[in-house]
């Protein structure tokens, strides 16, 4: 498809990089000709310099014959107005990223009105991601798949699990719940596993299960479910503001330290029952002055990772049972091994994903199946997809043992009339089911991908 992006900041270089590399033809407006430089040099993509929302840019950059125009600036009125153009020139579909909170009222009528094909907002939607993993705090990350019906939960397997050094095979048999280990992370080594496949201790895996099973399968596991009561939250940005409305409508107490004295005030308008702290929050006395200790969880969301690797570490150490921690530009996730770092949370990841996924969705539109969520797991080398089946294909009412799949690709769930399956070997796929897939390594667009 033709897919042209405005904007080459994080958004957008991460969304060039993805969209590239599934054989789109991509072409990026930015007006710095350093970073187009970057992007058309590594990404094989045409680069235009000049301003995205100007009828001659777009005219240029053949918006009239477009799939798609994604506006990714760092204003919300141009990634508007570019959207608005764009459709007048004919674009068939348009995304603009607006992350005003003052407009987060306003997103459904901005669809309905301007044309929009999707509106998105990387801190509103991290700041639900967030409160995901505070209602499970033993899990690390917590994914969501069939409007919530399937919960893919990220796990680590302590040294006293009653899972540690069985078969997955045997650990089926010894649980009435109903899930299935799908992805392993050992290590620098990532698993698509078998049955025969053991768990080790330290090992970090992705469960598939019912979400209304997930609490029952957590104590069957031994994992403790503790309640969280006390969040103290270092940075004050949008996300911030989004998490602690919702937090504070769980009845959650919420303390923010932020370093700036003006936005301290404007969030104290927005949030009169949070506990707002005008201080470093990177400053040891300031955490301690606010009882860091007497936490149970810490998520760091300063405007730099770096700040918040360092912040998050002190909190593991200080014991705090749960800590979060905002990263966009680390690009090697297992140095946080053994730091404390183990829930990381990337809005810039988790916007260009949930982009993507409207992007496979209008690829496969007219073929048997549809890729309608996408997650990206253990630093986007394993891919967790959900197709809805449409029509009659070689895998439809074929038993899964006699399916010939690829190597390093698993079932890991079905769908089927408001019931989850977690499949075995004796079960088929039919039509209209929804099926989740888990492959590694694999660009897979289509279910029919998943055969040999």
């Amino acid at each position: 498809m033709k897919i042209i992006i405005v904007g080459d900041g994080k958004l957008g270089s991460t969304l060039t990089e993805q969209l590239s590399s599934e054989g789109h033809d991509i072409t990026v407006i930015d007006h710095q000709s350093s970073v187009l430089n970057n992007s058309v040099n590594m990404h094989d993509v045409i680069g235009i310099q000049g301003n995205g929302a100007s009828y001659d840019i777009q005219m240029e950059a053949g918006v009239p014959r477009s799939d798609l125009v994604i506006a990714a600036t760092s204003s919300d009125e141009l990634n508007i107005l570019c959207c608005i153009v764009a459709k007048k020139l004919g674009a068939k579909n348009t995304i603009a990223r607006v992350r005003n909170p003052e407009y987060s009222k306003q997103l459904q009528m901005m669809r309905d009105e301007l044309g929009l094909s999707m509106v998105v907002n990387p801190e509103r939607e991290a700041a639900r991601e967030i409160a995901r993993n505070l209602r499970f705090p033993s899990a690390l990350n917590i994914d969501l798949f069939a409007r919530g019906r399937v919960e893919l939960v990220e796990l680590r397997i302590n040294k006293d699990s009653p899972i540690a050094n069985k078969t997955l095979s045997q650990i089926g048999s010894l649980y009435k719940e109903k899930f299935l280990v799908c992805a392993v992370n050992r290590g620098n080594e990532v698993y698509i596993p078998t049955g025969n496949f053991v768990l080790h201790e330290g090992d970090r895996i992705h469960v598939t299960s019912p979400a209304s099973d997930t609490m029952s399968l957590f104590s069957s596991l031994g994992i403790v479910h503790q309640k969280i009561r006390k969040v103290m939250i270092v940075g004050g940005g949008r996300i911030t503001l989004y998490l602690t409305q919702q937090l504070l409508e769980m009845g959650v107490e919420v303390t923010i330290i932020e370093k700036e004295a003006e936005r301290s005030r404007i969030l104290c308008e927005y949030l009169p029952r949070a506990n707002i702290i005008n201080g470093d929050g990177t400053d040891r006395e300031v955490l301690e002055e606010e009882s860091i200790h007497e936490m149970d969880a810490f998520v760091a969301l300063t405007g730099l990772d770096e700040q918040n690797i360092i912040v998050s570490m002190y909190a593991a150490s200080c014991g705090v049972p749960k800590v979060l921690t905002k990263i966009d530009h680390i690009l090697f996730p297992e140095i946080f091994t053994n730091t404390g770092i183990e829930s990381v949370i990337s809005p810039i990841r988790s916007t260009a994903n949930q982009i993507i996924r409207f992007v496979r969705a209008m690829q496969n539109s007219l073929s048997s199946s549809n890729i309608e969520t996408l997650h990206k797991l253990v630093g986007s080398r394993v891919e967790a997809l959900e197709f809805r089946v449409k029509q009659k294909a070689p895998y439809v009412e074929v038993p899964l043992r006699k399916l010939e799949t690829r190597d390093n690709t698993l079932i890991a769930c079905i769908l089927r009339d408001g019931m989850t399956i977690i499949p075995g070997g004796n079960d088929v796929i039919k039509l209209n089911d929804r099926v989740i897939v888990v492959a590694k390594n694999g660009n897979i667009q289509d279910l029919r991908d998943i055969l040999k």
